[in-house]
């Protein structure tokens, strides 16, 4: 899927895309299964608007736009728990990690039409900050996104400064690092985004009438240890390609209790 020059690229800009990971029907797969966990969780009434809070944008306009988002979405359909281990997946990040790979987490970010909420520019560091940073984020697209739509920005080569001071809900300073200042990514349904969790970068509001789906997996190199205890879950650590070097037991610490 990817050549040399395109591993070097990612090393020196933090970022790269990548046409095609998935085709047509594994894409209309994962839409699908999207809708119907959006669906299942209003019918739990654990349906949320997860728009960042903030001054990036001015409160008026920030009460009006929305953002679908649910964690560990391999939890919930297994269109996503092929896609995450997919051979053309495990092609590229054995080459840009290496040759043990390790999924951190999942998630699905949804911006509907005309009031999709923005994400103002940002590392993805403070969240799950790592010893050796070699975590990376593959964001999948689901639909065609361009800059109407909110598709995202990188600031390339931002990764080599290291971890940045993060305000407030862990976004950048708008005013140092307005959205603009990135490098617009737009990309077709299929094709993936992959981006150094330390790599700038966050999208516009999705002002068209289009849907914006996205299906984000973070991965990681399993020696690379976290330097926090934060961003934890019972799936985490499961192994794309290659092993663990380090033996751990791998279950959930709990109490049973009687109600």
């Amino acid at each position: 899927m990817i050549v040399a020059r395109d591993v070097e690229f990612y090393k020196e800009n933090g970022y790269l895309l990548v046409k095609n990971v998935f085709n047509h029907q594994e894409v209309e797969e994962m839409r699908n299964a999207i809708d119907k966990i959006l669906q299942r969780a209003a019918d739990a009434s654990k349906d949320a608007n997860h728009t960042w809070q903030g001054d990036y944008i001015p409160e008026e306009e920030l009460k009006k736009l929305v953002l679908k988002g649910f964690h560990d979405v391999h939890y919930h359909d297994a269109s996503f728990t092929k896609a995450v281990a997919h051979p053309n997946m495990v092609s590229i990040l054995s080459q840009l990690i290496g040759p043990n790979v390790q999924l951190h987490h999942s998630k699905m970010l949804v911006k509907p039409p005309e009031k999709g909420a923005a994400f103002p520019m940002h590392q993805d560091h403070p969240y799950f900050p790592h010893e050796k940073h070699t975590v990376l984020a593959a964001s999948v697209h689901l639909d065609d996104a361009d800059e109407q739509n909110g598709c995202i920005n990188v600031l390339p080569g931002s990764h080599q400064a290291g971890p940045i001071e993060h305000i407030g809900s862990y976004y950048l300073d708008p005013k140092e690092y307005p959205i603009e200042s990135g490098v617009a990514c737009p990309a077709r349904a299929g094709d993936v985004l992959f981006f150094n969790y330390l790599t700038i970068h966050g999208s516009k509001p999705n002002l068209s009438e289009r849907t914006r789906r996205n299906v984000l997996f973070e991965y990681r190199d399993p020696a690379d240890l976290p330097t926090k205890d934060v961003h934890v879950n019972w799936g985490q650590g499961l192994m794309i390609c290659g092993e663990n070097p380090r033996f751990r037991e791998y279950r959930p610490e709990y109490q049973l209790t009687k109600i």
